[in-house]
């Protein structure tokens, strides 16, 4: 077989996959074919992927399907998934601009593209990451170089010791992604400031306010748009208000909620996003790219570049704009590529209609257990369902294979998560769903 042959065949693994996503049972259970012993001489390539294909089967979990509500995971456009299998086949080193320059004109395009869609300011610098995760780290890092150069010390020179220190500020229910990334930035994730926040979630302006006004020293506040159990955006207006007030950065962990700007609809949760100093942003959430891909976004025009700078004789630079110096990694994926390609085949409209819908089905969710005895503990507001439920009513629910939806404690009680950010869930696939939670819950 050619490699021509090889790839025909991988694709034809693929797409067999892909046709039956939509049915199947959408929890996955541990996969014993895998662990095989390696041997001295190779095989087959045949035999490698239709038995990697039947060996991963049992252990997939169906999250690209549209019953999957976990974790706020979004499918794949084929559009996306079309133009990730381009990037697997360009194989392109991306860091620079001579290394690809196909690549850094998608990715700087992107990047302007997403700004102007979610009404950021035009000139703020944008890196593609893995997930929130880096994205939080990114610009918590450039925040924290920024603040400390005000203050007079060079962070990146002189590292932490002896640094002023950084006083931050989160709202009672910040993520804990947020949290591990200042714990890598050397700030602590238990010396933070934490405030109180609204019977949703959401971050108190008055209790910011007071936690503002005892502080000292360089200021970060770290607010969210999109809380992970309820979907509430906490107050960007009252927030940047109190953060210019106070000489403070101000941080948006945008990972899903983020995306409500670019609808009439819901565009006011995020009301005074613009006037942040960064933000973190996911784009295989509600966008709906492959994983991994996300965006950390930096207004100070310096402060994300100086933070993620590196340089080195045999590094060709060009007088172009040099995707390495916005984000950790050196070598890394295309990941600008699916981001360019979903964009342009949704166009603003379709991005919206995206929102917009995922949000209707929330709202039917939400509707439809109130309807069948159960508490929904949430005020609906976005695209997060949170249901009154035990841990035994998640394990029936999770085992019947209909879909597939993550459990959490909230405020000392046992919930289920329900979360909409895919693009082919239907409102039968809500209706189906809904019918098996309550079935299992009865």
């Amino acid at each position: 077989m050619t490699g021509d042959d090889l790839l025909d065949h991988a694709h034809r693994l693929a797409r067999s996959y892909l046709d039956g996503v939509r049915e199947r049972h959408v929890g996955g259970s541990d996969p014993v074919g895998p662990r095989r012993p390696l041997t001295d001489d190779g095989e087959d390539p045949v035999d490698v992927l239709e038995q990697l294909a039947a060996d991963a089967d049992p252990g997939l979990v169906a999250s690209a399907g549209p019953r999957y509500f976990g974790f706020v995971v979004g499918g794949s456009l084929p559009v996306a998934l079309g133009a990730d299998w381009m990037v697997s086949a360009w194989d392109q080193m991306c860091g620079m601009y001579v290394s690809s320059p196909a690549v850094a004109i998608a990715e700087e395009v992107a990047a302007g593209w997403v700004l102007e869609l979610l009404g950021l300011p035009a000139g703020a610098n944008v890196g593609f990451v893995t997930g929130a995760q880096m994205a939080n780290f990114s610009c918590l890092a450039a925040a924290r170089g920024e603040l400390l150069r005000r203050a007079g010390w060079d962070a990146d020179g002189q590292g932490l010791f002896g640094a002023p220190p950084v006083s931050v500020v989160v709202g009672e229910e910040v993520h804990v992604t947020l949290l591990r990334a200042l714990r890598y930035l050397g700030l602590g994730q238990e010396r933070v400031r934490r405030v109180g926040v609204d019977a949703n979630g959401a971050m108190d302006a008055a209790s910011l306010e007071r936690a503002l006004r005892a502080a000292q020293g360089p200021l970060l506040v770290c607010a969210q748009a999109g809380n992970v159990n309820t979907g509430a955006c906490d107050p960007l207006g009252p927030i940047a208000d109190l953060a210019a007030e106070h000489e403070a950065w101000l941080h948006v962990d945008g990972a899903f909620g983020l995306w409500a700007a670019a609808s009439l609809r819901f565009e006011g949760l995020v009301a005074g996003r613009e006037r942040a100093d960064s933000w973190a942003l996911d784009a295989h959430k509600w966008l709906n790219v492959p994983y991994d891909c996300a965006l950390a976004i930096v207004a100070p025009t310096e402060a994300l570049p100086r933070a993620m700078a590196l340089s080195a004789a045999y590094l060709a630079r060009s007088d172009r704009r040099e995707p390495a110096e916005f984000v950790p990694e050196a070598s890394r994926r295309s990941r600008a590529i699916p981001v360019y390609a979903a964009l342009r085949f949704l166009g603003r409209r379709g991005i919206a209609e995206l929102v917009d819908r995922c949000c209707g089905q929330a709202t039917l969710m939400a509707s439809l257990l109130r309807e069948g005895g159960l508490e929904v503990l949430n005020e609906v507001v976005l695209n997060q369902v949170l249901v009154a439920a035990t841990p035994d009513h998640l394990a029936r629910i999770q085992a019947n294979g209909t879909c597939w939806l993550g459990g959490t404690v909230w405020r000392g009680r046992h919930a289920l998560r329900v979360s909409f950010s895919n693009w082919s869930t239907s409102e039968d696939d809500v209706r189906r769903s809904a019918a098996a939670i309550l079935e299992a819950t009865s």
